[in-house]
């Protein structure tokens, strides 16, 4: 398996990570009543709590994160550009993994500024390709 293609797999795994952190948080699942919700068909949640709130929008934007990425990945892999566009996987790569601890603590600037960083690296991605 290629590097880029490995990136596509850490990512997807890390996407998972946040999606079960994101409804174990949510729900308070470590709770007799959170665990029953978690387990439920979640037609009725209770309020998040701010850390709950924060992790489901990083889960959502981990989501859009990786439709973003893995179409860039596998088109440069299919191109011939796996070796080209394998920096600017990296760098989104490890930008998402900053991302979700500083999104569920609630720094709102760095989370910004993270972000930021992890689009560059899907730019640097898109240059490789148009070039």
């Amino acid at each position: 398996m290629t590097p880029l293609l490995s990136l596509v797999v850490y990512t997807t795994l890390l996407t998972f990570l946040a999606i079960m952190l994101g409804a174990f948080l949510r729900n308070r699942e470590w709770t007799p009543e959170g665990l029953k919700a978690g387990l439920s068909n979640r037609d009725e949640l209770p309020e998040a709590t701010p850390l709950g709130g924060r992790a489901e929008r990083a889960a959502a934007n981990s989501i859009e994160a990786l439709i973003l990425f893995v179409p860039l990945a596998l088109t440069a892999q299919l191109a011939g550009s796996a070796e080209a566009a394998t920096l600017g996987a990296t760098v989104f790569f490890w930008a998402r993994v900053a991302y979700l601890p500083i999104y569920l603590i609630g720094i709102p600037y760095l989370r910004s500024l993270v972000w930021a960083v992890g689009v560059a690296g899907l730019a640097m991605m898109v240059s490789k390709l148009l070039a």
